[in-house]
């Protein structure tokens, strides 16, 4: 069992940066591969980023071109999404989530076991 909790979110001019954190509680951090993904009012949940166990690997969903950046602290249980330059298409509630590590990249949130509360972002222009 693994509990996720975010922070970090609040609201960020376009063209500024937001760094979220998920802390996360229980069982072997290391033994998931984490994501985060982001649910904008009236629409699907999609993902944003994913890394491996280790965080030597991550992935990312086209339109971060570049502006996000995924990581992790094994030894503080913390994955982290660093936004910068958010636009204002980037509003949505950003979720982490967790899921045993596999040998390929999880994009899908029904793949994913674990999921912390949610944090809003806001960006204005």
């Amino acid at each position: 069992q693994v509990q996720l909790v975010e922070s970090g979110g609040g609201s960020v001019q376009a063209g500024g940066s937001l760094r979220l954190s998920c802390a996360a509680s229980g069982h072997s951090f290391m033994s998931y591969d984490m994501g985060w993904f982001r649910q904008a009012p009236g629409k699907e949940r999609e993902f944003v980023a994913a890394i491996s166990r280790s965080g030597a690997s991550t992935y990312y969903a086209g339109f971060v071109k570049g502006r996000f950046t995924i990581s992790r602290d094994n030894a503080k249980n913390t994955v982290y999404l660093q936004m910068n330059s958010p636009e204002p298409e980037d509003t949505a509630v950003y979720y982490c989530a967790a899921v045993p590590y596999g040998n390929k990249w999880y994009v899908n949130d029904y793949e994913y076991n674990y999921w912390g509360q949610g944090t809003q972002v806001t960006v204005s222009s």
